[in-house]
């Protein structure tokens, strides 16, 4: 009898990410246990703290891969028929189109209620996405495009709007969370940022009301929620 093939450790953590991703979005986030993601992986539940710590360190791995693997800042890069506001129009469009990734996100709500994964993510995109918004907008104001005087800045805080726009991390009713995502709007359009067309709004006003709906819109996470301790990994 031929005995089974032993899997490489790639290929597990590969496996677990997958069973996770999938069921993350199929039954929920809140609704899957690390029981849930083995059984569906195939393995002991150790084999998923010989990997991860907890399930929300898992979430964050699995957003920072699927932004890598579909990284639209480098989709657009070499658009060479379009100006630098085009680009990141394109750009915002190309995020709204990538279905499974914006299920996912709205999943991770939640995790960002955990201190040490907030302070990570935030990192992360400092440290990832601020110089891939800094390109943009330089190759903006060079072409013309985009009329500012502070490209630093917007580059700085076009990363952190998504965090500001969490109630999980600022409470805020639906109402609240219109008027903010208003104020974003004004704010950028002042600066010489106008990227909201109709398309935009529309999928912006749709993420509020999926944001606001989510059993965490308005809640706290469990007090024994996991955390997650490890900081490797790029930002989305």
């Amino acid at each position: 009898m031929a005995r089974p093939v032993k899997k490489l450790p790639e290929q597990w953590k590969k496996e677990i990410m997958d069973a996770a991703r999938e069921l993350f979005i199929s039954q929920g986030y809140e609704e899957t246990s690390v029981s849930d993601i083995m059984n569906a992986a195939g393995g002991a539940k150790g084999m998923f703290y010989h990997f991860f710590q907890s399930k929300e360190e898992l979430m964050h791995t699995l957003g920072n891969q699927m932004f890598f693997e579909n990284n639209p800042f480098e989709t657009i890069r070499y658009k060479h028929d379009l100006n630098g506001l085009q680009k990141i129009k394109s750009l915002l469009a190309l995020n709204q189109s990538d279905d499974v990734r914006n299920r996912l996100n709205m999943e991770a709500v939640s995790i960002l209620k955990d201190p040490h994964i907030l302070a990570a993510a935030v990192a992360e995109n400092r440290r990832i996405l601020t110089p891939l918004w800094l390109e943009l907008l330089e190759e903006g104001r060079r072409d013309g495009s985009i009329q500012t005087e502070y490209v630093k800045e917007l580059a700085e805080l076009l990363p952190l709007i998504n965090f500001w726009l969490m109630p999980t991390i600022f409470p805020a009713t639906e109402e609240e969370l219109h008027h903010k995502y208003q104020f974003v709007i004004e704010v950028l359009e002042h600066m010489g940022l106008p990227v909201f067309d109709d398309n935009i709004r529309s999928f912006a006003e749709n993420c509020i009301y999926d944001i606001s709906e989510t059993p965490c819109g308005h809640t706290s996470m469990p007090e024994n929620a996991g955390k997650i301790k490890k900081k490797g990994g790029n930002g989305t």
